[in-house]
């Protein structure tokens, strides 16, 4: 069963929230996270991106830059930009993006459960990326980004969040400039506190990682580090547990992750699409943009035009939790097959687009020149993947896309 914890967040006063909140540090290159946090001397890319704050080109993963980080986050506490909350709590993150709400428990995860494996993983791990959050965990001792957590949604988690939603003053309530909504509540009462903490311990037997393989990894990590290095250990300090968002499995879409390939591999376009024919019903829908509406069902833009692709019945396997993924069946049939790409993590001939970005942007690429053809595919279901984690299995690269995304600096967990 999972194991949870409240605790004593660093959070920012109510008035500079929106400006201090931050996408996390993963989804901008040092770049564009200087562009984003210019003029905002309250941005908390100046800890997680600490580059910024150094010139131009410097190597991210460098001393200077762990340091600058480090610096930042002691300036922040000293400015009173960040505040740590005077007893245990948990919270409650909310997020919009049209028109829909999900809330999220924020709750300090057991480390001890990323090995044993009641957090379960669906991605594989780079071991540089995680070396790299590692760094960054242990030299500012904290978690200062939280993770993306799901579990089996709960009636009575539900009618606590309902409650605390419902009956007190959200303490950050603000549209961020990408258009998402983001709000967030502290639960306070002893009682609901302890309430939470054992309907975790005995009806919730596992979570997963939705988003943030790579700081799971690392935070479990910096446990066992620590844990090494303390002759007094207990398991009751601080550095066994790190920081995520726990969000219902009900209330979560993920949207599409679709691919934009360089060449047809000496294909002409009518020996490509004959080739498709062999294990696919392809047919043309023109000029204007077709999304694909159903599992096995894929979208393809080809010099100038959009296809319809059904995969055909005895091509895949509907009972092999890797081998229905609609991924799985455009990697085997179309990528490795016909265009001979072999590992998706590597081959310079591929990229990947989120969906957030519509399939407007797969057209662009292909009509630009840059890439020659575009498939969307229909998302993954949660369902999909619970099965895929329940069963040990490792999803494909580049398979789920969940938005909107977490923004960093509404709640960071100090180690000690």
């Amino acid at each position: 069963m999972a194991k949870i914890k409240p605790f004593r967040g660093l959070r920012p006063p109510q008035a500079i929230a929106a400006k201090l909140a931050a996408k996390p540090y993963d989804v901008l290159n040092s770049e564009e996270a200087r562009t984003e946090a210019a003029g905002n001397e309250v941005s908390l890319l100046h800890i997680t991106k600490a580059e910024i704050d150094l010139a131009s080109g410097i190597d991210e993963h460098s001393e200077p830059v762990y340091q600058k980080s480090v610096d930042n986050f002691k300036m922040f506490q000293d400015k009173g930009w960040l505040v740590q909350d005077d007893k245990d709590n948990y919270y409650i993150y909310a997020q919009t993006m049209d028109g829909r709400t999900q809330y999220g428990l924020v709750a300090c995860a057991y480390t001890g459960d990323y090995w044993n494996g009641v957090i379960k993983k669906h991605e594989l791990t780079r071991k540089e990326k995680e070396d790299d959050r590692m760094i960054n965990v242990l030299r500012n001792d904290a978690n200062i980004e939280p993770v993306f957590f799901t579990y089996p949604a709960n009636k009575k988690i539900d009618e606590i969040v309902s409650k605390v939603v419902n009956n007190t003053k959200a303490v950050y309530d603000f549209v961020a400039d990408d258009g998402f909504g983001h709000h967030f509540w502290i639960v306070d009462d002893p009682n609901d506190i302890a309430a939470i903490t054992e309907i975790f311990a005995k009806e919730i037997p596992f979570t997963y990682v939705a988003d943030g393989h790579h700081r799971t990894a690392a935070a479990a990590r910096v446990g066992l580090e620590k844990q090494k290095n303390n002759p007094h250990h207990t398991g009751d300090e601080e550095y066994n547990y790190f920081l995520a968002v726990h969000f219902p499995d009900n209330q979560l879409k993920i949207i599409d992750y679709n691919r934009v390939v360089k060449d047809l591999n000496n294909n002409t376009k009518e020996e490509f699409i004959n080739k498709l024919q062999e294990s696919f019903v392809v047919e043309d829908k023109g000029t204007e943009i077709f999304k694909p509406a159903k599992l096995h069902e894929f979208s393809m833009y080809l010099d100038g035009r959009w296809y319809s692709m059904e995969a055909k019945k005895g091509t895949f396997d509907d009972n092999d939790p890797i081998g229905v993924l609609d991924v799985t069946i455009l990697s085997n049939l179309v990528l490795d097959k016909i265009l001979d790409i072999k590992d998706l993590r590597t081959s310079k001939r591929i990229d990947f687009v989120g969906g957030i970005r519509g399939l407007g942007e797969l057209k662009k690429r292909v009509d630009s020149g840059e890439m020659a053809v575009a498939f969307a595919l229909y998302p993954v279901s949660m369902k999909q993947l619970f099965d895929i984690a329940d069963s040990g299995n490792i999803m494909p690269p580049k398979t789920t896309w969940f938005e909107p995304k977490l923004r960093s600096g509404l709640i960071i967990h100090k180690l000690s």
